[in-house]
This record gives C-alpha cells, sequence and structure tokens, in this order.
C-alpha cells in the first residue's frame, strides 16, 4: 500500500479519520455472490492495481468506508475529493488507484472514484470496488453516482434524483448477455437515500426534480439525437418517443443507472444517482453552453452530495 494509507487510518490529520457516517443502515455486510472466491488465497483487482492480501490489510484502510461518490471523469472527481477534503475538514489521500483506469481518492470514510464512461466500464469498477469493500469487511456502505445528463422537459441547470432507471425496452431491469441467454435483473435505487438528497437539494435552493433515468446504450442513436453519424429515424419520431417518456415520467438519460442500481441492489448497499441536466433535449441535441455556466451546473450534484455527507458528519458529532 502507498505510505499515506497507514497516516490517512491512524488519523495524522488532525484525527479526522475517526469519524464515522451513520448512514442509516445497520450493520449490513458489502455482499458478493460466488463461491469461487471463497477458494482463491489472493485476488488482485486489476482496474485498481489492488491485491487482497497488501500488506497493512485492507481492513485497516478501507474498513470504515460508509460512502461511494462515482462518477465518469477522473479530473471531475478528484476535484470533488479535493473540495470535499476543504469543505469538511477531512485527510484527503493521494490517489489510492495503481491503475491509470480509474482514480480513486479517500476523505475520512468516503471514497471518490471515477468510473468512465458507460455501463460497461462502470461496471468494472463496481465490481472491484464491491469486492475491495467486501474483504475489507466494510459495513454498511452507499453508493452516490453523481453526474451529468440530459434533461427531458426540464431546464438546463436542474438536477435530477432518480427514483427509478429503466433501459432502452422502458423496463426498470439491468439487460446482460450471458452464456449466450438474456438476464435481466431488477434495478432498484434507495428510496429514503434518494429522499435525503432531494430535501438537501431543495434546502440549498438547487433547482431539483425527481424522475425515472433512462440508460441508453450510446450517446447517439439509443437517446434518439439527430445529430450523430448515423440516423435512420425522423425528428417527428424523435420527439414523439421523447414526449413519450416524459409522459411515463422520464426526465433524464444517460448510460449507467440500470447497472448501476442493479448492481449496488445485488451487493446489499443502498444506492442513488443525481445527475444535472446540461440541456433541455425538447430543445436540442447539442450542448453548448460556455464553460463558466457547464462548471456551475457540474458543481451542481457536488454541492448536494457535500453539504448532504457533512450534515452526516455534524450529526454524528452532536450525537
Amino acid at each position: 500500500m502507498p505510505a499515506q494509507y497507514d497516516e490517512i487510518m491512524n488519523g495524522a490529520s488532525n484525527g479526522a479519520t475517526n469519524v464515522m457516517l451513520q448512514n442509516g443502515s445497520t450493520d449490513h455486510i458489502v455482499k458478493v455472490n460466488n463461491p469461487y472466491l471463497q477458494g482463491q488465497e489472493d485476488d488482485f483487482l486489476y482496474h485498481f492495481g489492488i491485491s487482497k492480501n497488501e500488506a497493512g490489510g485492507l481492513k485497516e484502510c478501507f474498513g470504515d468506508v460508509k460512502f461511494v461518490c462515482t462518477g465518469g471523469s477522473p479530473s471531475r472527481l478528484k476535484m470533488y475529493a479535493e473540495l470535499f477534503h476543504n469543505d469538511s475538514g477531512l485527510p484527503l489521500s493521494e490517489n489510492l488507484s495503481r491503475s491509470d483506469r480509474f482514480c480513486m481518492y479517500k476523505t475520512g470514510p468516503i471514497l471518490w472514484i471515477n468510473h468512465g464512461m458507460g455501463v460497461p466500464s462502470m461496471s468494472i469498477m463496481l465490481v472491484e470496488t464491491i469486492k475491495l469493500l467486501h474483504y475489507a469487511d466494510a459495513k454498511d456502505v452507499c453508493f452516490v453516482r453523481i453526474g451529468t445528463s440530459g434533461g427531458i422537459g426540464v431546464a438546463p441547470g436542474t438536477v435530477i434524483v432518480s427514483n427509478g432507471a429503466i433501459n432502452g425496452l422502458l423496463e426498470q431491469k439491468h439487460i446482460q448477455f450471458i452464456k449466450g441467454n438474456i438476464v435481466k435483473r431488477d434495478a432498484i435505487l434507495d428510496k429514503t437515500l434518494c429522499n435525503d438528497l432531494y430535501e438537501t437539494a431543495s434546502q440549498l435552493g438547487i433547482p431539483v426534480d425527481r424522475g425515472l433515468t433512462l440508460c441508453a446504450d450510446d450517446f447517439y442513436e439509443g437517446q434518439m439525437r439527430l445529430d450523430g453519424a448515423f440516423c435512420e429515424y425522423s425528428s417527428d419520431d424523435k420527439f414523439d418517443f421523447l414526449r413519450k417518456l416524459h409522459s411515463i415520467g422520464v426526465r433524464n438519460f444517460e448510460m449507467e443507472s440500470t447497472g448501476f442500481a442493479s448492481m449496488t441492489h445485488r451487493a446489499g448497499v443502498r444506492g442513488a444517482i443525481i445527475c444535472v441536466a446540461l440541456l433541455n433535449r425538447l430543445n436540442g441535441d447539442q450542448v453548448s453552453i460556455d464553460k463558466s455556466c457547464y462548471h456551475e451546473y457540474e458543481m451542481r450534484p457536488f454541492r448536494i452530495i457535500s453539504a448532504y455527507l457533512r450534515s452526516l458528519l455534524t450529526e454524528n458529532i452532536n450525537g
């Protein structure tokens, strides 16, 4: 392990890592369901470059984790970790990932990890993070995806707190192909955590809405864009579909939600998704906001999760 692991876990920075978050769960382990793992003496988490049998032990390094905050971009997640370090006073680790595939930063009991774009990349991160926390004997962990999205019938800058995730067939299922078969798994988010984040956004005065999130398999055709390299449907087809989505409660598009909801549910951890809408897809396809506006928008989900986590820290200290 990097030398700073010991520094973090020993509370070298003002003892702040002794803080534990009470997040509403009660002694729930991070579950894996793979009997073949039991017979392995070691398990190398390739995309993090971390081994189950690391010197110093994963439990010492990660056993206190209560929240995993994740989003697509490594630079954005690094920025969020640094900002939360400043906001909370908790010590900030170095990048704990030894691979260039993902970054991983730790502020007390909170991990900040990027997941790349789309379910395939995100699923790799989730599988290895779930195993990491399982080996570390972490309990009562929540996962929150914070990111950007395309809004449907909402103003740009609105943060959507997902109350469900649907696939391209409009089912609340995550679809996998295993052994040549289609496997569908329930995509379930935690209602209490989602409500808490919605209330936090409202208290902060951030424009916020609740709704279903459609998880597309790609950025262009799967989201009915008219500006891709290929388009075999009409403008009328696009707007008919978007209006249908809005009528059934869908408020945004992205490319990770069903996989995220399914995998966190299978692992027995609470999951929530908060994504800002960069545009209203009923008004166009291109993200054309200026840089300062984009930065303001992408900060809104962070402001919500930062305020929520700091409120839990305050409750813990005062309680």
